[in-house]
């Protein structure tokens, strides 16, 4: 038997084996399509397929190095030298880099990541007077970003019709132009965005055709991971590049396909066997990662997509607990209830990093962070700001950026900027009216900055001048100097060592710590063998400007719990999961309007991917009231748990509280949901939905009530009142003088401990 076979099972050697011809390869939650991928290249390799002529696409710089490195333990390292394995954009903007002179640019183009493209947006819509609130960043370069992944370029939008009439109706009717002074901006930067990079290789193939045969000819196999989650413009490249040949392979699993507000396509997916009618298919069903409760549960949700490609996943592991589901109500409750149970498990012998809660919205975070604190239980939010968005790190890739490419204006205005070199806001201004008047860069503008004297005085012109000098040296080092080198001089030469040594609080020992970190990771790239024949700043600043956050992730992880939204939970997997939040308009999501059929499916979706991330044991939680904007609104549960096969959950009593919806003492799961029979894919959940519950008759507790000791009320504790009944304590405040209630019979009340006469509950 061929060694490497080992490990595999039937259906992922079969996939594994069929290395000619289109290959569709469907791998369920923990099926091992990683495994697959890599053998399968492995085995290429073994067949005498040169590596050169293999590419393997992915979405994370991380996917690709651990792929990399298990071929390498498979096969040996000189076999998988020279194989052109990587995400997307890395790939592409690789080829771009060769080529780029058919497209346009320069070959030391820029790669703009999203703060760049919002700053430089922010500044096309200042300099066109339009109103930023309703004009967002945010908005319009999501906008922008959703055309070029859809090969709309800035005339097609602006000629079509419909594109106006919908930028008119969300009141920005001038998107279109802003879309064209954008790129033009870009193009007189010599700077591409991520889109662009994917944009402008297809433009480069569709109007050279002898540059896309050069490439066709090159790449006799192709394979795609996670292509549930490619766009339009990533899949035409994919077909073009595979056309000659037809050896494609692509991996993925439609019942993940959780992106389309990023412009994913679950099509291309569902249409491969269209687009490829001689195509084999593979599914890897069974689930190394869940237990069969787990496992059969998501199947009974995701059973009521209908667009979707049909198989059965199954794990041949022990059955596991049941999934327990806890009804609170109110947001607050929720998160105690849940922080409560994490405890539990920590007192039963369970690492705090073992466990994760997932939730739809970045909102959610607040409450269960908080509540944890309270229980003084660890935890992290993931998700805060990446090591090279750090201001700190940005400052110094500026003047790397700059070195390389003098006309990234972006960066040269970081530059400019800090540290202070007398050239003032004023002058800045000059400078960039000079350039956009001349449509010229602004290092255009530094290059010729003497002949500007009837606009600058001589102070400032000797300024500029000095300044432009001293990174045109640097700019002069970047073929000769080690990235090591350059950068640390760079780092004394700018001012930026002495500014941050001459901050000495603990901000500023952390914003030196980071800049240090920087050049660490330079000194490793100089010195990494992979390196050896090209360790200059370019080729640095070409890896560090591909990263994005799903590939690192810098905050500390040791024995915390993890809070995360579930989009950043893909690929990830947890022993224990908590789900939260599981409310009608909350998840599934209402924020896109309407909910249609296609985005009830992708919500559906989501939730199979949050469970699936649950390798022992699950838990749900939903509350029957929730802060939103302010005021308190009624929820219902979500339809979700209705489509649970409800054998594989257990309900949760709560203890302290009584009287609410959902799970009631002596009823059972079904009579929170009503009837379940009959249910289809799209009909309505049988719960009444957000109606405002009838006021409730203010409960009159006994006469010889006893309260407890004003002292000893905490957040968190149920408390009772004479006169408002049994209530949940939300905060305290105003060294322990305060307390925030929230009453079951009328709502929210502020107390002072010392006059409330309050009897702890639990």
């Amino acid at each position: 038997m061929n060694p490497l076979f080992e490990g595999l099972n039937s259906a992922q050697l079969q996939a594994v084996e069929q290395s000619d011809g289109p290959v569709l390869v469907i791998a369920g939650a923990g099926a091992g399509k990683t495994k697959v991928l890599t053998h399968r290249i492995a085995y290429l390799l073994q067949q005498g397929v040169p590596s050169w002529r293999i590419l393997a696409l992915t979405f994370t710089n991380k996917a690709a190095r651990e792929m990399k490195e298990r071929i390498e333990k498979l096969v040996g390292s000189d076999h998988a030298r020279d194989l052109w394995m990587g995400t997307f954009h890395s790939i592409f903007g690789k080829i771009l880099r060769v080529e780029a002179q058919y497209v346009g640019f320069d070959a030391n183009y820029t790669i703009y990541d999203t703060s760049d493209s919002k700053s430089l947006i922010g500044k096309i819509i200042g300099e066109m007077n339009l109103d930023k609130d309703s004009y967002k960043q945010n908005a319009i370069l999501s906008r922008i970003s959703n055309a070029k992944n859809s090969l709309i370029t800035p005339a097609a939008y602006l000629q079509n019709t419909d594109f106006y009439k919908h930028d008119l109706m969300q009141k920005v009717p001038q998107a279109g132009e802003i879309y064209q002074r954008y790129v033009a901006r870009c193009r007189q930067a010599n700077a591409m965005d991520f889109d662009d990079l994917l944009l402008y290789t297809n433009i480069l193939f569709r109007d050279n055709p002898e540059i896309l045969a050069k490439y066709q000819e090159r790449f006799h196999y192709i394979l795609v991971d996670e292509f549930q989650d490619t766009n339009v413009s990533q899949n035409l490249i994919v077909k073009k590049l595979a056309l000659p040949h037809n050896n494609i392979c692509v991996v993925g699993d439609d019942a993940q396909s959780i992106y389309a507000f990023r412009g994913a396509k679950i099509e291309n997916i569902l249409n491969f066997s269209a687009d490829y009618p001689n195509y084999k298919i593979f599914k890897l069903e069974q689930n190394y990662r869940s237990t069969p409760t787990i496992v059969d549960a998501a199947n009974s949700v995701i059973a009521k997509n209908r667009n979707q490609i049909p198989k059965k996943t199954f794990s041949e592991q022990i059955d596991g607990e049941k999934i327990k589901v806890f009804a609170a109500d109110t947001d607050i409750e929720e998160g105690v209830m849940v922080s409560k149970e994490i405890k539990k498990l920590a007192d039963s012998g369970v690492n705090y990093s073992d466990i994760a809660i997932l939730y739809r919205t970045n909102a959610q975070s607040r409450i269960m962070e908080e509540m944890l604190n309270k229980q003084q239980i660890p935890c992290r939010v993931y998700g805060g700001t990446s090591f090279f968005q750090r201001k700190e790190v940005r400052d110094m890739l500026a003047y790397v950026r700059v070195a390389v490419n003098p006309k990234d204006s972006e960066a040269l205005m970081r530059c400019i900027a800090y540290p202070s070199k007398g050239i003032g806001a004023t002058s800045v201004e000059k400078m960039t009216m000079l350039a956009e008047r001349n449509t010229i860069s602004l290092w255009d503008v530094f290059l010729n900055i003497e002949k500007a004297y009837d606009v600058f005085n001589k102070g400032t012109i000797a300024k500029i001048a000095q300044f432009r000098e001293l990174l045109l040296s640097f700019s002069a080092d970047l073929q000769t100097a080690d990235a090591y080198s350059l950068m640390n001089r760079m780092f004394k030469q700018t001012g930026i060592e002495q500014d941050l040594k001459a901050d000495d609080s603990i901000e500023g020992v952390n914003r030196l710590d980071n800049v240090m970190e920087l050049l660490n990771g330079v000194k490793d790239f100089v010195e990494a063998d992979e390196n050896a024949e090209t360790p200059y700043l370019p080729n640095y600043l070409e890896k560090v400007a591909l990263f994005t956050d799903m590939d690192t992730d810098n905050d500390d992880a040791r024995n915390k719990v993890t809070l995360m939204t579930i989009h950043s939970a893909k690929g990830l997997e947890f022993t224990y999961c908590f789900i939260v939040g599981l409310e009608e308009n909350l998840f599934p999501s209402n924020m896109f309007g309407a909910q249609s059929p296609s985005n009830v499916e992708e919500e559906r979706r989501l939730f199979y991917v949050a469970l699936t991330r649950a390798k022992q044991a699950a838990y749900f939680s939903y509350a029957n009231s929730r802060r939103i904007h302010g005021n308190i609104t009624a929820a219902a549960p979500s339809r979700f748990l209705q489509e649970v096969n409800p054998e594989f959950l257990e309900q949760e009593i709560r203890s302290g509280f009584s009287g609410f919806s959902g799970f009631q003492r002596g009823g059972g799961f079904n009579s929170a949901f009503g009837n379940r029979s009959g249910n289809t894919s799209y009909s309505k959940p049988q719960f009444t939905g957000f109606k405002k519950p009838p006021t409730a008759a203010k409960p009159v507790l006994p006469v010889d009530f006893s309260p407890s000791n004003p002292a000893d009320v905490r957040a968190g504790h149920t408390v009772e009142h004479q006169t408002f009944g049994r209530g949940l304590v939300q905060d305290v405040q105003d060294s322990g003088r305060l307390a925030v209630i929230e009453f079951q019979a009328v709502g929210e009340k502020r107390m002072l401990l010392k006059f409330a006469k309050l009897r702890i509950v639990d």
